[in-house]
């Protein structure tokens, strides 16, 4: 009877820590469909087409809540001295600029749907940036991987109805600088020990990167809107919606990496970046055209194999160092799991 009873409270705290996870997971999902969806909207249908001044905006939001959330002890940061600040977070803070920069400022020349399309080269310039800088091992399967990857978007962009060529190099440009950002990430703060969850990250990077935007801000943008007499306006609801949407996108990430697999966030992924497209198509009326889905089917399939192998990998690799286990069933980060 006893033994009865176990299983069945087992069996209840199994369905309530599955239904939280795949709250996070859907909560994750949404919050990345908000900010990607309001952010084209300010910048294409709100009046306000300066990219540099709004993620300006998110970066002074984050870097001031994820302050006061630490200083007010929520959560544990890292010490880190100046020597190891300017050597280590201000590169990938250049980059993480450049990524949030150029990745809104195709917003202005493309469609969410091509977008989304496009950001399915983000494993090959993974892999290429990998492999150049050491953090891949070059494989044939990878790379033919990539080739195919590479020829189902090159199909999406001769499929696109609404090619811009401007915005397909800003969008390339936010991936190339976000590839050298996550090798960056695993060369100098991974290989130095030094472990950041997002609240950290925002607190230690937003604030560098808030700095570097004022650059081209100060230059490029700011003289447009004090000399475009009235072309603008300042859509203050939205810009507030879209900071707070993108701080707690980060903190969604926080609670979703400590409970779900890396295949279930990769799966996770890929509901987003459809969905994103079935967005763009019914809100904004972007035009897809089947030659463009089929090419894009393509690059889905390639991505999805790679991730596939790399999990594969991964669990070989954890087989032989640790005890035999399903690496899919356990948290990415253990660590940081939430207790209940």
């Amino acid at each position: 009877m006893a033994t009865s009873e176990q299983d069945k409270n087992s069996s209840q705290e199994f369905w309530l820590q599955a239904a939280v996870t795949y709250s996070y997971i859907l909560l994750w999902i949404f919050l990345s469909a908000v900010v990607i969806m309001v952010n084209k909207y300010v910048l294409t249908f709100a009046g306000f087409p300066f990219p540099i001044a709004l993620t300006l905006t998110h970066m002074a939001f984050c870097s001031t809540l994820a302050f006061l959330i630490i200083k007010a002890g929520f959560v544990e940061t890292v010490h880190m001295d100046s020597a190891t600040y300017f050597r280590n977070v201000v590169p990938i803070a250049a980059l993480f600029s450049g990524t949030l920069w150029l990745g809104n400022a195709a917003y202005l020349y493309l469609s969410v749907a091509f977008i989304q399309m496009l950001k399915a080269t983000m494993p090959v310039t993974v892999f290429l940036v990998g492999v150049m800088l050491g953090t891949e091992k070059y494989s044939a399967l990878y790379a033919l991987n990539m080739v195919v990857v590479a020829i189902g978007v090159a199909t999406a962009s001769y499929g696109e109805l609404n090619f811009d060529l401007i915005g397909v190099i800003f969008q390339s440009g936010s991936i190339v600088t976000e590839s050298f950002r996550l090798c960056l990430i695993q060369l100098l703060l991974q290989a130095r020990g030094i472990k950041l969850n997002p609240v950290t990250t925002l607190y230690y990077i937003a604030p560098a990167c808030f700095a570097f935007l004022c650059f081209p801000f100060t230059f490029i943008e700011l003289p447009k809107m004090m000399h475009s007499d009235g072309g603008w306006r300042l859509p203050g609801g939205w810009l507030m919606l879209s900071a707070v949407s993108a701080f707690a996108l980060n903190m969604s990430v926080f609670l979703l990496i400590g409970r779900s697999s890396a295949l279930t966030m990769n799966i996770a992924g890929v509901i987003k970046d459809w969905l994103l497209i079935a967005l763009s198509v019914t809100l904004y009326g972007s035009p897809v055209g089947s030659l463009q889905l089929g090419g894009y089917g393509v690059a889905f399939l390639g991505v999805c194999w790679y991730n596939y192998q790399k999990l594969q990998g991964a669990r070989q690799q954890t087989t032989t160092r640790q005890q035999p286990g399903d690496l899919e069933s356990k948290p990415l980060l253990a660590s940081t799991a939430p207790r209940r």
